[in-house]
């Protein structure tokens, strides 16, 4: 088996940066924001932007690795919201792990 390895470069990065902010947009919430569900996804999605935020700093500095590990977060707070059932993803399998 051969490994395969690829470099982190800025177009990639900017490639993540894409799709994390395209599910950001599209994902809609599925509960009122007064709701125990709502106040819970108020959280995720505070995550999520908060890793995006360190995720750009990062790109800012050159520090590419890290700003790839924080978008991956950012966008895995999304998906996790949408996998169990905060946001509609809106049957959107390439930007979602759907329920």
């Amino acid at each position: 088996m051969s490994e395969q390895h690829v470099e982190v470069t800025p177009q990639l990065i900017e490639r993540y940066f894409s799709l994390t902010t395209s599910a950001r947009e599209k994902a809609t919430p599925l509960h009122e924001p007064e709701s125990a569900e709502g106040v819970r996804l108020s959280t995720m999605m505070e995550m999520a932007d908060s890793y995006t935020s360190d995720a750009k700093w990062f790109a800012d500095q050159g520090d590419l690795v890290r700003a790839f590990g924080a978008i991956n977060y950012a966008h895995a707070w999304i998906d996790c919201a949408v996998k169990i059932g905060l946001l509609d993803g809106h049957d959107d399998d390439n930007l979602f792990t759907l329920p």
